[in-house]
């Protein structure tokens, strides 16, 4: 029987272990995809643990729903009720923005993880971490920030309406935060910033470097758009909440580079840049 360990030279000549799916980084460093996978887990575990731990008082959350749509009456951008409304017709338009609310973001995300990993193994690591730093910074808008999302205005508000409507529960989708489980595991009021549009955003800027086709450019610029779309028309979001997940992408970047060490700076070679299996080293990326 063959061992899943294979032999490559080291730069002295010596032979060297290598796991199977290792990518190598041009500075010499290791990923492994099973360690990618742990990390992934960690940072969403402390992420839905500590977002679902605090979900904030009705009073606050309504009072700043209430801030945000002043804030965005001075800004000329208080607009999401009409945007909602001119679409409420348009029920196929409707149903696929619910899908695309609740799958979009996930499946996305996992492809953009999975692409750099295996084609653009240097640039990994920076949007890896990226993304890391822009999920958790998001913690302190949902901490310091309970914000109720217009869907929920006319019904746990105190009378107002608004005429928001919760398309997840008025049209037929497989799932809807009134279900007793997206009631125990979602925080209603994590609405600022957007993780939604800061995923597509960061989604985005990770893919835009590394697709050269036409059509594949206007798909990456159209995702983040297409988010901001979906996440006012579903009635799950503010468009400063947009701006707020954009504001956590820069932030996320930021702490990113500066702490990524694995492939920065290092031009991508073919093993990097393709994503081929690698000897493993010690260093850590």
């Amino acid at each position: 029987m063959s061992s899943p360990l294979s032999l490559d030279p080291d730069r002295d000549g010596r032979p060297r272990r290598r796991l199977p799916g290792a990518r190598v980084l041009s500075d010499g460093s290791v990923l492994y995809w099973w360690r990618e996978v742990l990390y992934v887990m960690v940072v969403n575990f402390v992420y839905e643990a500590i977002r679902n731990s605090n979900e904030g008082g009705r009073t606050a959350a309504y009072e700043n729903a209430v801030r945000i749509m002043d804030w965005q009456q001075l800004l000329l951008i208080n607009h999401e009720e009409a945007i909602q409304e001119a679409v409420l017709g348009a029920r196929w338009l409707i149903i696929a923005s619910n899908y695309f609310y609740g799958s979009a973001y996930i499946l996305v995300t996992i492809f953009v993880l999975v692409f750099l990993y295996r084609r653009f193994a240097d640039a990994y690591p920076l949007w890896r971490n990226t993304l890391a730093a822009t999920t958790l910074l998001g913690l302190f808008g949902f901490r310091f920030f309970p914000l109720m999302p217009p869907r929920l205005l006319d019904v746990e508000g105190p009378g107002v309406q608004y005429g928001f409507v919760d398309t997840l529960k008025s049209y037929p989708t497989f799932w809807s935060f009134e279900s007793d489980t997206m009631e125990a595991i979602s925080n209603q009021y994590a609405a600022m910033p957007s993780l939604h549009c800061a995923w597509a955003l960061w989604g985005a800027f990770a893919l835009w470097p590394h697709v050269r086709s036409w059509w594949a450019r206007v798909l990456v610029v159209a995702y983040p758009v297409a988010t901001v779309a979906v996440v006012v028309v579903t009635g799950n979001h503010y468009l400063l909440d947009a701006v707020g997940g954009a504001v956590i992408v820069a932030g996320g970047y930021g702490i990113a580079r500066w702490r990524t060490r694995a492939g920065r700076g290092a031009p991508l070679g073919p093993s990097a840049s393709r994503g081929a299996d690698a000897p493993a080293t010690a260093a850590d990326p």
